[in-house]
């Protein structure tokens, strides 16, 4: 199953002090819970065609390999303090869940 979260960074933080957490702390914790295959974070730069600003900053791309496991994998303490520190840059983002058809 692949996860796609969408998020903005609030009012005052900064990206370079977001993305330095990113690299340090969210990518390798999330990249290593048992239940996640791959993990990416993107910035976004543009909506193709017009230069507009994508109505999001960030987006997350989690494989994992099942919805349950992963449940179970996120309500465990290291993802936990994750959120907490998470909270410091975005009021929350928005997860999507998705199949492949």
């Amino acid at each position: 199953m692949r996860i796609i979260a969408l998020f903005n960074l609030k009012e005052g933080a900064r990206r370079s002090d977001y993305e330095s957490w990113a690299r340090g702390r969210d990518l390798p914790t999330v990249s290593g819970l048992p239940s996640v295959e791959s993990f990416q974070v993107l910035r976004t730069r543009n909506v193709l065609f017009s230069g507009d600003k994508p109505p999001f900053d960030y987006i997350e791309i989690l494989d994992v390999s099942s919805k349950a496991a992963f449940v179970e994998d996120f309500g465990g303490d290291a993802v936990a303090a994750l959120a907490r520190e998470m909270s410091a840059f975005t009021d929350g983002a928005t997860f999507i869940t998705t199949e492949a058809l």
